[in-house]
């Protein structure tokens, strides 16, 4: 916290107290832009590359499938305990 607060002072100094004010809001201006387009590029690239989700009858499908075969392997397993 105390680092954050001095780098804050050391801003509003060179801001407003130095020559160098138009540098520093042209450099922090540039930072800005850069890191929203980055994120920006990062979410297109996320979503040009992630695969389509299966559709809801397939899934209903592999889910079907898999009940079917948990209840034949509850019937297998009561045959073998009468048995």
């Amino acid at each position: 916290m105390l680092v954050s607060i001095s780098i804050i002072v050391g801003y509003g100094w060179l801001l407003f107290f130095t020559e160098w004010a138009l540098l520093l809001i042209q450099l922090t201006l540039i930072i800005a832009v850069a890191a929203v387009l980055g994120v920006v590029a990062w979410i297109g690239c996320t979503l040009a590359t992630t695969p389509p989700p299966k559709p809801v009858e397939e899934i209903e499908k592999e889910i079907r499938h898999g009940l079917e075969t948990l209840e034949k392997e509850e019937h297998q397993e009561e045959g073998k305990q009468e048995n």
